[in-house]
């Protein structure tokens, strides 16, 4: 069997790939591996969801897994996904569940497993959950009677998540005006409340989730209506988040897109210039922008870099100790603060530095010239995608693009961790040119592996 987690848990169209079956197993396994060695105490797992349709039938399977391995759950319903990193560890949970397909369309779900530390799990301990199911849990006993775990609704934990948010970045953000677009997810009652509390005048909008409009033209992934809504509005920012709140992407006054790379290039010079920027360094991907080593060269940060997945980066922070680092695609790690991307986190920490500095967010995003970049999705067979490399035709046609954009650009071609994708990205001097050359070779991708 392949690999069934991805690079953040397991993913899949609910009811299918990701069935009940699974679901009910996964809380089994993971319950066991993840509490094995407790001895006599009774474990506890904490299990959120974002606002997905298929959010409770899933959260109830899995639920209904941890206990019946002996595990006692605590469910605490509609969460951001840094909201249970954050309190698993706060109440000395043994370990946080979370059910989102994060930034993926509604039909999808998935379930992404924290320790107790808050930590997403490194891949040793994702492959021996899969081992347990596959082993069809041979090693785990099912409980009677007293034994069997117990479920308990906490649907006011959210609360802690706000306070706690206001306590890292005490800002005061009275006269500014905020525009922020909550994706119909998770962050609709959490990261409003959190803005509204510190000041702010706020203007709110994809806040009445449905179950089916999760993500829906709207969130981190189309920011269209937002960047619409700013000049509309005349705000100084927009913020959006994306279902499950754990990435943040941003709009200047202008109207004009700020990612991830921008973000982190404003926080960490912030952080440089007050002392905090632990051994004056970034953890980044792949993936960001040519133009934020530039910038790096330019501000003398030193530019650490790992494979596409913000749980990579997490791996790189703690081993070297480096507190920040993230992706483009705003998933941002302030790991002096929170264990996972935490979009509100993020968000606070940018406005800490337009209102600390006086200074407009335009002005401040212009620290980095963003490159010419193309990202083109190949849609492809979900359980073939890691193999795009196997094919001659394919192979070709990455190689002449390689030539082509030698010492002038770069192309990277990767297989997404959690959609049926192969993923395209050129860099280069002409933006039709590397358009062009990706959607081309995309369709390349798609002809062939379909």
């Amino acid at each position: 069997m392949s690999r069934m987690f991805g690079t953040d848990g397991v993913r899949g169209v609910a009811g299918t790939e990701l069935s009940i079956d699974l679901a009910t197993k996964l809380g089994q396994a993971g319950a066991y591996v993840l509490t094995e060695g407790r001895g006599d105490k009774k474990p506890t797992i904490l299990v959120g969801c974002d606002t997905r349709i298929s959010g409770g039938m899933l959260a109830n399977a899995l639920i209904a897994g941890i206990c019946s391995v002996g595990a006692d759950a605590v469910y605490a319903g509609v969460m951001p996904t840094p909201a249970v990193a954050y309190l698993t560890r706060k109440h000395g949970f043994d370990a946080g569940v979370v059910i989102s397909a994060s930034h993926n369309p509604m039909e999808f779900n998935g379930i992404k497993f924290f320790n107790r530390d808050g930590y997403k799990l490194p891949d040793s301990m994702e492959d021996e959950i899969q081992r347990q199911i596959e082993s069809g849990m041979a090693d785990i006993e099912s409980p009677t009677g007293e034994k069997i775990g117990h479920v308990k609704y906490a649907f006011d934990m959210d609360r802690e998540y706000v306070d706690f948010e206001k306590e890292n970045v005490p800002i005061d953000l009275s006269g500014m005006k905020i525009v922020v677009d909550c994706a119909e997810g998770a962050s609709y009652k959490t990261n409003t409340q959190v803005l509204k509390e510190l000041g702010a005048d706020l203007v709110a909008i994809h806040t009445h989730p449905t179950g089916t409009n999760i993500n829906d033209h709207c969130g981190s992934t189309h920011m269209e209506q937002l960047a619409q809504r700013v000049c509309d509005e005349k705000a100084d920012i927009g913020i959006a988040f994306d279902g499950d709140a754990d990435r943040m992407l941003a709009v200047d006054e202008n109207g004009n897109m700020v990612d991830g790379d921008q973000i982190m290039a404003i926080c960490a010079n912030f952080m440089k210039k007050q002392g905090t920027l632990k051994k004056n360094t970034v953890v980044v991907t792949v993936m960001s922008n040519l133009g934020f080593t530039l910038m790096g060269e330019r501000e003398g940060l030193h530019i650490a870099t790992t494979q596409v997945g913000d749980r990579y980066v997490l791996e790189r922070m703690k081993a070297e100790g480096y507190n920040i680092g993230g992706e483009q695609s705003g998933h941002i790690i302030f790991l002096d603060s929170n264990t996972t991307g935490d979009g509100m986190l993020s968000a606070l920490r940018l406005l800490e530095v337009m209102v600390t500095e006086k200074k407009p967010l335009s002005e401040l995003a212009s620290v980095m010239e963003v490159l010419p970049q193309a990202l083109v999705n190949a849609h492809v067979p979900n359980d073939r995608k890691t193999s795009y490399n196997d094919y001659s035709e394919i192979r070709e046609g990455i190689r002449k693009l390689e030539d082509k954009f030698a010492g002038q650009g770069r192309i990277l071609i990767r297989p997404s961790g959690t959609e049926p994708l192969v993923r395209v990205m050129i860099e280069g001097k002409n933006q039709n040119e590397i358009d062009r050359d990706a959607h081309e070779l995309a369709s390349l991708i798609e002809k062939v592996m379909n």
